[in-house]
């Protein structure tokens, strides 16, 4: 584990007094107090405690994790979904000098070996038996680091030495003394790492963001601030915690910007994304929420299939309040207290003051619907290494399409510009991380000499700052729920498994699922180089194999052949079947019918794939997968 510091981007822009984790929830816990600040669903009543509880749980977690031998630098992964035990588990590992790391729940085995592996983690905190069930799988003479593992939700239904409950384990530290705690915290500087984030690179292994005290602490100041955070002694701010707290948005969110602020935060049920979400809204009433664009398009849907399901007259009333602008004030207030209202308190969004969107980008189309509902979604724009939002839109910052200005005491650049203004967005701030864990060279490529972050997102900026995004030049695919997939690893696993494919390109870009497009082998003519309708002689001798007569790729594109659309659908079948987690699994795909070529356009002469091109060629396959 890095237990480097690093030299901290102060200018004369944020010369705020650098602090640390430890020093940040002090400053809250004397402002905040007796205020409520977690809660908990148990059989069917809110269970909460205070900040001041909040804070000697965490002391209590962090001397328990030093009893079970918790290391300097080294880590504690955390598996599960978001509870009371989570944050205590992430505050209390930073406490104790360590460094906190976020497993997400839908990661297979393999995954989670690579993140306990790589951040040499001395303890697992897992949620239940179901990912104990993964850690066990991987842990025999594979984490020579670990010496723990903790379940927090559940009894425990194996004996395994040092797996120890909840309860087990907050009793463990009980012959720690406070002072040995307070001296370790004290020892502890803001340019030192506190939290990795794993995040998924193009090709490869996720890659560890190593994320300072200052980092976050800085971050849940400052960023929260642009998007109109109030402190909890002016309007105490309630928020409901369900996004994976592995990624940066949530944690940030729920987590650090809740204990600056002195906010209340409720968790939601480990099921929020199946359908309970909405319930716990409507529940609790937060007066902020965040969604990425795949929950906001959920609760869109939901909308619709209620307005299609309601009687004639709610249905014109509906079309009718949606259909009036903000530019005629009286009739849309009237629209709003009549109708709007009701389908706000729908989604359990009544109290709620602010939305925001992130981690992903947003559709135009469900932009325009929730406004259409006076719902304004305020975009977010950041990445891991970035801490988060380095854009942020919010009440005094918006514009629709943009994902609002930078954070104030932050700045960024536009490198390369082509004639349209758009260039390679460039980060520089306190937030802009300290490097990624064991990988020197790629921390090299990310960060340039002067320190500013390389996004690979294309942008342009409009006279008054506020940030466009234009397009990737990373090919990572962010699916509208946020999860970043690499598309090369599932390429080519098709490619091996399924041997009559000659080209495989995933898509789901901002897509609900992942898809793909295919191609057969084929002969190619001689003299132009272009794809002949003929199978090639490894495809023959594959459909021979497989009892089919096909000769030609029109003998079996459109289904024509079922013998060769099955075996295809068993090799999809196979590389889903080792998929990371589900949102990696290829849900349709289709074969078209030519392979790409030079000529067609879909190759680059040097025969890489242009994705934007067959993007727009194929336009209208890729959006029946949609339909």
């Amino acid at each position: 584990m890095s237990s480097g510091s690093v030299k901290l981007r102060m200018d004369e822009d944020c010369l705020q007094e650098p602090i640390t984790v430890h020093q940040m929830f002090k400053a809250s816990v004397e402002k905040y107090n007796s205020l409520w600040a977690l809660a908990t669903r148990k059989k069917d009543k809110w269970e909460k405690i205070t900040f001041s509880e909040y804070y000697h749980r965490c002391r209590t977690a962090a001397r328990s994790f030093l009893k079970l031998g918790l290391e300097r630098f080294h880590s504690v992964a955390i598996l599960g979904f978001n509870s009371a035990e989570w944050f205590f588990s992430a505050v209390g590992t930073i406490f104790a000098g360590g460094v906190m790391t976020g497993i997400y729940a839908t990661n297979s085995p393999e995954a989670c070996h690579h993140v306990a592996s790589d951040s040499k983690a001395n303890i697992i905190v897992v949620e239940n038996q179901k990912q104990l069930d993964k850690i066990l799988q991987v842990v025999r003479d594979r984490l020579p680091h670990l010496k723990a593992i903790v379940q927090y939700s559940g009894p425990l239904q194996k004996t395994v030495s040092n797996l120890y409950s909840w309860e087990e384990f907050m009793e463990l530290g009980q012959d720690i003394p406070e002072k040995d705690l307070d001296e370790i915290i004290r020892s502890q500087k803001a340019n030192q790492c506190c939290v990795l984030i794993y995040t998924s690179g193009t090709t490869g292994k996720p890659k560890g963001v190593m994320l300072s005290h200052d980092n976050i602490t800085w971050t849940a100041h400052h960023a929260s601030r642009a998007g109109d955070v109030q402190p909890a002694n002016s309007r105490q701010e309630s928020l409901v915690s369900y996004l994976p707290l592995s990624h940066i948005a949530a944690q940030i969110y729920d987590l650090w910007t809740g204990i600056q602020w002195g906010e209340l935060v409720y968790f939601a049920q480990p099921d929020a994304l199946k359908g309970t979400l909405i319930s716990t809204l409507k529940d609790v009433h937060p007066s902020s929420h965040m969604g990425v664009p795949r929950v906001w398009e959920k609760m869109m849907e939901k909308i619709k299939e209620g307005i299609a399901h309601s009687g004639y007259l709610k249905k014109k009333m509906v079309t009718w309040a949606m259909t009036l602008s903000l530019e005629r004030p009286f009739l849309f207030s009237l629209a709003d207290s009549l109708v709007l209202e009701k389908l706000r308190a729908e989604l359990g969004l009544s109290e709620c003051l602010k939305f925001f969107s992130g981690a992903a980008p947003i559709g135009k189309e469900t932009v325009e619907f929730f406004l259409a509902l006076n719902i304004i979604l305020y975009e977010a724009y950041g990445m891991s290494e970035s801490t988060g939002p380095h854009f942020m839109s919010g009440p005094k910052a918006y514009r629709l399409a943009s994902c609002g200005k930078v954070v104030p005491g932050c700045k960024f650049k536009l490198a390369n510009e082509d004639g349209d203004g758009n260039g390679e967005v460039c980060f520089w701030g306190r937030n802009v991380f300290m490097g990624y864990l064991n990988l020197e060279d790629k921390t090299r490529e990310t960060l340039d000499k002067d320190g500013w972050l390389r996004s690979g997102d294309l942008g342009r900026a409009d006279k008054d700052g506020f940030l466009y995004i234009t397009g990737r030049m990373k090919e990572l695919i962010i699916t509208a729920g946020g999860e970043n997939i690499p598309p090369l690893p599932i390429e080519d696993a098709v490619k091996k498994e399924i041997p009559i494919i000659s080209n495989a390109m995933l898509i789901g870009d901002n897509r609900k699922f992942l898809s793909m497009l295919l191609t057969l082998k084929c002969s190619f003519n001689a003299e132009t180089m272009e794809p002949t309708d003929n199978l090639s002689l490894e495809a023959l001798e594959c459909c021979q194999q497989l009892g089919s007569q096909a000769k030609k790729v029109s003998d079996i594109t459109g289904e024509k052949d079922k013998e060769v659309y099955q075996f295809i659908q068993n090799g999809i079948d196979n590389v889903n079947s080792r998929a990371v987690s589900n949102a990696q699994r290829i849900q349709k795909w289709t074969v078209l019918p030519k392979d790409f070529s030079v000529s067609g356009g879909e190759l680059g002469p040097t025969m890489k794939l242009r994705r934007p091109v067959v993007l727009e060629l194929y336009r209208q396959e890729i959006e029946k997968f949609y339909m």
